[in-house]
C-alpha cells in the first residue's frame, strides 16, 4: 500500500509537467509504483537452464543473461490473452517488480517482410484481443510494447492497409488508456536504419502516438545505443517542429553490445548489450528480445526456427565472439 500511496503522491504533483512536456493519456508512473524490473521465470534461457544444470555454459547463461530482467511477448501463442497478461502482471504486483509486455499480434503482422506473418485474423479481432489484453493487466504497473516493426512495415502496402494498421494501433493506445491507467504504453518506431526520422515521426503520429507514453526502438536489432538515441532525438525534433510534442523513447539493448555488422538475421559476433535500466541517454535501456533466441533459419541459428532458444548461441553472445 506504501508504494501505491507514493506512486499517487508522485503522480499528482508531476501531471501538468508530464502533460505539459509530452501529452499522454497517462499520468501515473509506474517505475515509483515498483521496486525494479521483473524478471521472468519461465523465459526460454531460464527453463534451459533448469534443464541442463550439468551443461558448462549453464552457469554464465543463468548469471549473465537469464536473471537479468526481460520482455515477455504475447501472441496468438499466448491462450487466452486476458488471463495470460493478469497472470503475468500479477506475478510481477506480487513481487513488487514492473514488468515489460510486448503486444505482438496485429493483423497482417509483418505483412511485407513476412518472416513473422501471422496475428489476429482481422481488425475486429486485434480490438478484441488488445482489450482482453490491457483489461487483463488492469491497475497493475506494466510497461507495454506495442506491435514491434508495425510502422516500418509500409513498403508493399497500399494506403488503405495503411490506414487500417494505423487505426488499429490508435485503437489499442485507447483500450489501454481505459483498461490500464498504470500502464506506459510505447509504440514501436522500428530502428535508425529503416525510415529517416522524418517519415517515422509522421507513422507514429498518424497511429496516435500522442495518447501513447513514449516510443520504442532496435527492437530485436544490434544497432548501438548511441545512433539509436540519436535517432530518437531526431524523430523528437520532427514531432516537435511538426506536431508541438514529444515523447520519450526506450531502447532495446538485449543484443547490441558490438553494434550492427549490418545483418539482421543471427549475425555472427554479436554481444548481450546494456542490462535493463532506468536511463542511459533514452527513459529506459530494456533487453526487449531474449538474447540467444534465433531470428530464423538463418545465420549462425541455420537450423533453427523464429524463438528458439539456441545455447550455443546465448554462450557466445555473453562474450561477443
Amino acid at each position: 500500500m506504501r508504494r501505491r500511496l507514493r506512486a499517487l503522491a508522485v503522480a499528482l504533483f508531476t501531471a501538468p509537467l508530464a502533460l505539459a512536456v509530452a501529452p499522454s493519456a497517462h499520468a501515473a508512473d509506474p517505475t515509483t509504483m515498483t521496486s525494479g524490473f521483473y524478471v521472468d521465470p519461465d523465459s526460454s534461457p531460464k527453463r534451459w537452464v533448469a534443464a541442463n544444470q550439468g551443461d558448462g555454459r549453464a552457469a554464465a547463461i543463468n548469471s549473465s543473461i537469464a536473471s537479468t530482467p526481460m520482455a515477455r511477448w504475447f501472441g496468438s501463442w499466448s491462450g487466452a490473452i486476458g488471463s495470460a497478461a493478469g497472470a503475468y502482471a500479477g506475478a510481477a504486483d506480487r513481487a513488487d517488480k514492473l514488468p515489460v509486455l510486448v503486444a505482438y499480434n496485429v493483423y497482417n503482422r509483418d505483412y511485407c517482410g513476412g518472416h513473422s506473418a501471422g496475428g489476429a485474423a482481422s481488425p475486429s479481432a486485434y480490438a478484441d484481443w488488445i482489450a482482453q489484453f490491457a483489461g487483463g493487466i488492469g491497475s497493475r504497473p506494466a510497461v507495454v510494447i506495442l506491435e514491434p516493426d508495425s510502422l516500418g512495415d509500409y513498403g508493399c502496402m497500399n494506403q488503405a492497409q495503411i490506414d487500417e494498421r494505423e487505426g488499429m494501433l490508435t485503437g489499442a493506445v485507447a483500450a489501454f488508456s481505459r483498461q490500464a491507467p498504470n500502464t506506459w504504453v510505447y509504440m514501436d518506431a522500428g530502428n535508425p536504419r529503416w525510415a529517416d526520422a522524418a517519415t517515422m515521426a509522421r507513422h507514429l503520429h498518424e497511429a496516435g502516438l500522442r495518447q501513447a507514453h513514449g516510443f520504442s526502438l532496435n527492437i530485436s536489432n544490434y544497432i548501438t545505443t548511441a545512433e539509436n538515441t540519436a535517432y530518437g532525438n531526431a524523430v523528437n525534433r520532427e514531432l516537435s517542429s511538426r506536431y508541438g510534442y514529444t515523447k520519450p523513447f526506450v531502447v532495446d539493448t538485449s543484443r547490441n553490445g558490438n553494434g550492427s555488422n549490418g545483418q539482421w538475421c543471427n549475425p555472427s559476433g554479436r554481444r548481450i548489450g546494456t542490462p535493463t535500466q532506468l536511463g542511459g541517454g533514452a527513459e529506459m535501456l530494456l533487453w526487449i528480445k531474449t538474447p540467444g533466441e534465433s531470428d530464423g533459419n538463418c545465420g549462425v541459428g541455420g537450423g533453427s526456427s523464429a524463438g528458439q532458444f539456441l545455447p550455443e548461441v546465448a554462450y557466445k553472445m555473453i562474450y561477443g565472439w
